[in-house]
């Protein structure tokens, strides 16, 4: 009997391993054949860049594309966000989610599809728009994705929801989504996987990490509040300069001092004003601050020793207590240990073992943690998006890369999006599969 069992269990093994290897197969031949359009279609996203909350054409555009695919496709959800359905029998439900907005940037690339748009900001000044973040890979992508499973339902069995997210530089889509209800208007998922390009990392590889991988990102303002005059008579003042450069200095103690060193924090005084002319003393004087960290016991102190910090120094000056304005951003982000384990075996087939890699935490930010913190298991990966050739280049002259949000980033598209895709394609299908017969 045990051995029977034993060469039943064998060939059912080699018949998911076959299977799951024939699918492999599949994507990478179909993403071959079709890579190119996809770069004709990312040129187009690249081109015509929209802020947060104004993502209209992007949307449309998207919805247009999901439609053609016979996806169930709902827009204007907390905003111009799209929701795709694709409906395969029983089995799980899967979220994929892309970003859609791009930022405040004027473009200086020159790439022949360079981005021209111009908008007019709150100030009303002229600003130029561009996807300097990669949103516009991410968009591509994941067309790319819904094409492929589209195309091959009998590959696999359940629920695939897909969402265009907007105003993710803004931290505030996907808490605009969740608050229309996403998860109660349309189907929970099970899981929810995402990307972004890196900018860092070369074409051809991705990046993971379980656990904590993206902060807490959390700002405050404050207004310190002293008493203005003439700089020749500074005793009948309360100097809000001096006032706050005390707090500057004494706001780095909270993390050298207050966080334990294995808890990472971060303090960064990013703007300061104050005053008009060399010889007045001004009556306030108004900083601002990005706070972030990954436990929300640490965001919890790092607030109170903020606020705690700036009335103590005006109470030293004898000042008014400050005026402050803490805003408790987007959460730290925590790809889920189970699901990480068992999506890399997966992106080592599709890919080789040698373009996986662990990737490093980030101190920065991503608004997808919303959807874990609101249960969802989650994964976001890192995707190479910078030419080999370019990245050696950029290490033996010693000239930096430009990072995301530069005006300079751009990705290599070809090969970015052949990797995003197989990748992305064959995490689906894996949490996606069918049920061995």
């Amino acid at each position: 009997m045990f051995k029977r069992m034993t060469t039943a269990l064998l060939l059912l093994t080699v018949v998911v391993t076959t299977t799951s290897t024939a699918n492999a197969d599949d994507v990478k031949t179909w993403t071959d054949t079709h890579v190119d359009e996809l770069v004709t279609l990312y040129k187009q996203f690249h081109a015509h860049p929209e802020l947060s909350f104004e993502e209209q054409e992007t949307a449309a555009k998207l919805a247009q594309e999901l439609e053609a695919l016979g996806a169930e496709v709902e827009t204007g959800v907390g905003g111009h966000g799209v929701v795709a359905i694709l409906k395969n029998g029983e089995g799980p439900t899967v979220m994929l989610r892309a970003d859609l907005d791009g930022l405040p940037v004027t473009e200086a690339t020159e790439l022949p599809y360079a981005s021209q748009a111009k908008v007019t900001n709150e100030k009303g000044e002229q600003v130029g728009v561009m996807h300097a973040c990669g949103h516009d890979i991410h968009i591509t992508n994941f067309i790319g994705v819904a094409r492929y499973m589209a195309a091959h339902r009998d590959q696999w069995q359940g629920t695939l929801v897909m969402i265009g997210q907007p105003a993710e530089e803004k931290g505030a889509g996907a808490k605009a989504m969740l608050d229309d209800g996403l998860f109660k208007r349309f189907p929970r998922p099970d899981y929810a996987m995402a990307l972004h390009v890196d900018s860092f990392l070369e074409t051809g590889k991705v990046g993971y990490r379980a656990g904590f991988s993206l902060a807490n990102v959390d700002s405050c303002d404050i207004t310190v509040r002293g008493r203005g005059g003439h700089g020749s008579y500074p005793q009948g003042t309360i100097d809000p300069i001096v006032l706050a450069a005390y707090l500057i200095v004494d706001l780095q103690t909270i993390v050298s001092r207050e966080i334990a060193p294995l808890e990472p924090a971060v303090i960064t005084v990013g703007s300061i004003h104050g005053g008009t002319k060399h010889n007045i003393i001004p009556d306030s004087c108004h900083l601002q601050l990005t706070i972030r960290s990954y436990s929300e016991t640490v965001r919890a102190h790092l607030k109170e020793a903020i606020i705690r910090k700036a009335k103590a120094v005006a109470k030293s000056f004898r000042a008014l207590e400050p005026v402050i304005k803490y805003d408790m951003g987007t959460p730290s982000l925590f790809n889920n240990e189970r699901l990480v384990d068992r999506i890399v075996p997966v992106f080592q087939q599709a890919l080789g073992a040698e373009n996986v890699l662990e990737s490093d935490r980030s101190m920065g930010g991503e608004d997808f943690s919303r959807y874990g913190r609101a249960g969802i298991p989650v994964m976001m990966f890192r995707l190479g998006s910078i030419d080999p050739a370019r990245m050696a280049e950029a290490k033996s002259t010693g000239r930096p890369l430009p990072s995301l949000h530069s005006a300079l980033y751009y990705p290599e598209p070809k090969e970015t999006l052949r990797t995003g895709v197989t990748a992305m394609t064959s995490a689906l299908l894996e949490l996606l599969k069918k049920p061995a017969q």
